[in-house]
């Protein structure tokens, strides 16, 4: 087999998965996607932001316990 022939049947079985996408099981949940509104967006970026925050400061007072705490026992 050439290397033009392997390449056109990694292809055909890559179209031939791809082609079922919007018919099989999960069919009806990507028609039902949409592109999220500015306002959800921005809910969306701030409860994340707001869980790096806090995760972030729980890290940080656990360093801060770990590196002087153990000095005062």
């Amino acid at each position: 087999m050439s290397v033009e022939e392997k390449a056109t049947v990694c292809q055909e079985k890559l179209e031939s998965k791809f082609s079922n996408i919007g018919k099989g099981k999960y069919g009806r949940i990507v028609k039902m996607c949409r592109t999220p509104t500015g306002e959800e967006y921005k809910k969306t970026l701030m409860i994340t932001a707001a869980g790096v925050l806090v995760l972030g400061l729980a890290g940080y007072a656990i360093y801060w316990i770990m590196s002087y705490l153990p000095g005062f026992f």
